[in-house]
């Protein structure tokens, strides 16, 4: 499922161009590589200049380049096709020997070299074409030693060349002649055939799928999604490839639709490909027409990462909001359609192979509801953001620290499979958010949040029996609710007795009171006599106005102070004291606003 929709999304790309007029994805047997040089050479095979093939960025990277797709170098040596690195192409490569480096920046590779010199004059040696008989005289004249003489720049080596004949756009592996000669060489593989997995066909089978690249964390080099190369992994005899039968051109066209999605460079393509965790996570649609399936996959990537301008993030989350109220999707935007199908495939990094973390084939108003009900459960009152945070923002408010290396994959993984597919956030969400806040003592909106739709989704799935209030519930009769509550209003008293202290209640005892209320609330009650005895004083009405939510909270509460609260609980608890500490604060903007 997950290669062939792949496959049919290689064909749509494969119809379309970028803004220069290329080709979006390149042909069969090809594959964009980041070429960073190409050496100029006349028609008798001399080197005229070696040319640089780079962004014109601040920081310059190579420039992607379609060119005859490259052997899989799991082991031996196998050169490529009319361009390859510096150590096949020309012989050298960088100095491994730091302290020898500077004075000899380079040093020979003659094996790789020589099987790269005899693989095309083997091939070319026959062909006409002045192009391909230009490289064949360079490579017989060619010897590693001539990269010092003919002042070639160190940057080139370890780098991936191409050649080019009189100018540095007249591409040798883009003439007709080694195009026709490639595609033999395409043919001539002796693979045996079979019935392909992907597209029905008979075809000749792939022993080796092409390395999908730009997986997070993955190998520079590539891994596979599908690879079998232990003889506990056959079955029947079967080795390699021919234990999950995918012919050439469907192992070609799901890997180069992947490799697209996957790319960093391409700006387009990159609004189909988040980070999050240590997953790489990629989208796509199928519809009717290009249109609205791009209007789809636009749709998702500004939800998960919203613009930083706010009027477009809320004409996004309008939509969701109206989705959410139950009115149809084409009613609101006529531009996305219900029916489109959408894909979301996460992967991670395994050594050389690549994990699917998650996977999800739905329609699009399907998906849309579920985003809906995603913010739905997070929202609170007020609210707890300025701009609508990503998943990735919300999974920093569990990291030590605030940094993304400290995400735990596998909640990222969980969390994005609860968001997309509307299942229950997982428990593990909920208790990492616990600990955090009793590290650093942060209760901030986005974590209490996130809490509130952890409870809510359990709620409506049946899992718990009380739901949790989006804002100040002064009615709710829940004991964990009630002592966040209770312990925001203490807080409130000492703050407003004291002023400001370098610890206060909070950062002493809100891990204790949350966990063993028992054991804490006694003591901070027994103060906050002392407190409001001293507040009367100086702000009598302050006095009496936090005497009577006092009063109300505990009139609510058992006799006695549970010994302790299960994790629920104490997500519960968080909300409690959030919803109270806040409506303090709106009490306070409303009195300035008043004055002024």
């Amino acid at each position: 499922m997950i290669l062939a929709s792949l496959a049919r999304y290689y064909r749509r790309l494969a119809t379309e161009t970028d803004e220069m007029g290329n080709p979006k994805v390149p042909p069969y047997g090809f594959s964009e590589e980041k070429i960073s040089w190409i050496l100029v050479l006349d028609k008798e095979g001399r080197l005229k200049i070696a040319v640089p093939n780079l962004t014109s960025d601040k920081k310059p990277q190579p420039k992607l380049m379609s060119v005859p797709r490259p052997e899989k170098r799991t082991s031996g040596i196998k050169p490529n096709f009319l361009w390859d690195k510096t150590a096949y192409a020309l012989g050298v490569e960088a100095n491994k020997n730091k302290a020898e480096a500077k004075e000899k920046p380079f040093t020979s590779s003659e094996k790789t070299f020589d099987a790269f010199k005899q693989y095309h004059l083997d091939l070319l040696q026959n062909s006409d074409d002045e192009g391909l008989q230009a490289l064949c005289c360079f490579l017989q004249n060619w010897q590693p030693a001539h990269f010092a003489t003919e002042n070639l720049p160190a940057e080139m080596l370890d780098a991936n060349i191409a050649f080019s004949l009189e100018k540095p756009t007249a591409l040798i592996h883009k003439r007709e002649a080694a195009q026709t000669l490639w595609a033999g060489c395409l043919k001539s593989d002796e693979a045996l055939e079979g019935l392909c997995l992907i597209s029905g066909d008979t075809a000749p089978i792939a022993r080796l799928h092409p390395a999908i690249k730009g997986v997070f964390g993955g190998q520079s080099s590539g891994g596979s999604i599908i690879s079998f190369n232990k003889e506990a992994f056959a079955s029947f005899g079967k080795e390699q490839g021919a234990n999950a039968p995918v012919s050439e051109q469907s192992a070609f066209a799901y890997t180069t639709a992947l490799n697209y999605l996957l790319r960093q460079r391409n700006q387009e393509a990159n609004n189909h490909c988040l980070t999050i965790g240590d997953a790489s996570t990629v989208f796509w649609a199928e519809a009717d027409d290009n249109a609205t399936a791009k209007a789809a996959e636009g749709f998702f990537a500004q939800v998960f990462t919203p613009p930083d301008d706010e009027q477009e993030s809320a004409k996004i989350f309008n939509v969701l909001e109206q989705i959410g109220k139950g009115r149809p999707l084409q009613e609101i935007a006529p531009e996305l359609s219900p029916n489109t199908r959408f894909y979301i495939l996460g992967l991670a990094p395994n050594a050389a192979r690549i994990s699917v973390r998650f996977w999800l084939d739905t329609t699009f108003g399907q998906l849309a509801e579920n985003l809906a009900q995603h913010w739905q459960d997070l929202a609170l009152e007020p609210c707890a953001w300025k701009t609508p945070p990503s998943i990735w923002r919300l999974l920093l408010q569990t990291a030590v620290l605030g940094k993304s290396e400290n995400i735990s994959p596998v909640l990222a993984g969980e969390m994005t499979r609860a968001v997309i597919c509307g299942t229950p956030y997982p428990l593990s969400l909920l208790s990492q958010l616990i600990t955090r806040i009793r590290a650093d003592g942060d209760v901030n909106g986005l974590r209490v949040a996130m809490m509130k739709a952890v409870l809510e989704r359990r709620f409506r799935k049946g899992f718990i029996e009380e739901g949790v209030p989006m804002s100040l519930n002064n009615e709710s009769p829940n004991r964990a609710y009630l002592l966040g509550r209770l312990f925001a209003v203490l807080e409130r008293i000492q703050y407003q007795a004291l002023g400001e202290l370098n610890a206060g209640i909070a950062d002493r005892y809100y891990g204790s009171a949350s966990a063993v209320p028992f054991s804490v609330f006694p003591r901070l009650l027994s103060g906050a006599k002392h407190h409001l005895s001293r507040l009367r004083k100086d702000k009598a009405g302050m006095a009496v106005n936090l005497d009577k939510d006092l009063g109300e909270i505990i009139a609510k509460l058992p006799e006695t102070f549970p010994r302790h609260l299960s994790i629920d609980e104490q997500g519960r608890f968080a909300i409690g004291y959030y919803h109270q500490k806040q409506s303090y604060f709106a009490k306070k903007e409303t009195a300035e606003t008043i004055e002024n």
